[in-house]
């Protein structure tokens, strides 16, 4: 999703999902939006401040990047359905652990309302089963590492990250800067990406956040951060290119650093 103002470029119009009213009006996003623009047309290939790339890229992780294996894996490793999963788990214990509260020890005394015991390291093994890259996302990180972009994770988890590096090395593309559980803040809570533009020493217009959930799009573009909610890999090189962002491949670059 991003919020426009009036009309603008070619390179830059997309078609997005319906923007809320109280965003329409959201001036800040509608500026990034051009600024974003006039960084790429400046230089085709490279949008500089010094030696830094821009625009940078935010990324959520689960169910953006990574597969979310709690809708179907988690369940079924308990023995109930989502719905079942839901109405029994105790309502703030997993927000706790994502925000660095609680550890892992803690989560497993009170993550059912009942305070049921269960085998944490049985679940820790079914989550890792379940992390896998979603269709044609790993491509599309490649290429834009590739393409010197600087991406960061931008994601609503606990500790348990290290287990996703440690099975899909997503490190190899973007860094695991901003992780609730390290940040002590969740998304959408307007801290969360104030403190992300604060920590990059960026202006918000100098980046696109992208994300599965219309919340936390919304939420991100409030601050004037272009802001794109993920369908597929696929959607999403069609918004890059909206904006103007072009992702060359490996065979492209090659020609370019030959005939340079």
């Amino acid at each position: 999703m991003a919020v426009l103002m009036g009309p603008l470029p070619r390179a830059v119009q997309f078609a997005f999902p319906a923007i809320p009213p109280r965003l329409r009006s959201t001036a800040s996003t509608a500026s990034a939006i051009g600024k974003i623009a006039s960084l790429v047309s400046s230089s085709p290939n490279m949008a500089t401040e010094g030696c830094r790339k821009f625009p940078v890229l935010l990324f959520d992780i689960m169910d953006t990047i990574v597969r979310d294996p709690f809708y179907e894996d988690v369940p079924a490793f308990f023995g109930m359905s989502l719905k079942e999963l839901i109405e029994c788990k105790h309502p703030t214990a997993w927000i706790e652990f994502e925000k660095g509260v609680i550890d892992e020890v803690e989560l497993s005394k009170k993550f059912f309302k009942d305070r049921r015991p269960f085998d944490l390291e049985g679940l820790k093994a079914c989550m890792i089963n379940g992390f896998s890259y979603l269709d044609g996302v790993e491509e599309l990180l490649h290429e834009l590492r590739e393409n010197n972009y600087e991406m960061h994770a931008s994601t609503n988890y606990p500790i348990w990250y290290q287990m996703i590096e440690d099975k899909l090395q997503i490190s190899k593309f973007l860094s695991w800067t901003f992780c609730s559980c390290t940040l002590g803040k969740r998304k959408p809570e307007p801290d969360f990406y104030s403190d992300i533009v604060v920590h990059l020493g960026v202006d918000p217009g100098n980046c696109i956040f992208i994300d599965d959930r219309l919340k936390n799009v919304e939420a991100a573009a409030e601050l004037g951060i272009v802001s794109l909610q993920f369908k597929s890999a696929d959607k999403l090189r069609r918004d890059f290119s909206n904006l103007g962002i072009d992702i060359q491949t490996r065979d492209q670059l090659m020609v370019e650093e030959t005939s340079s």
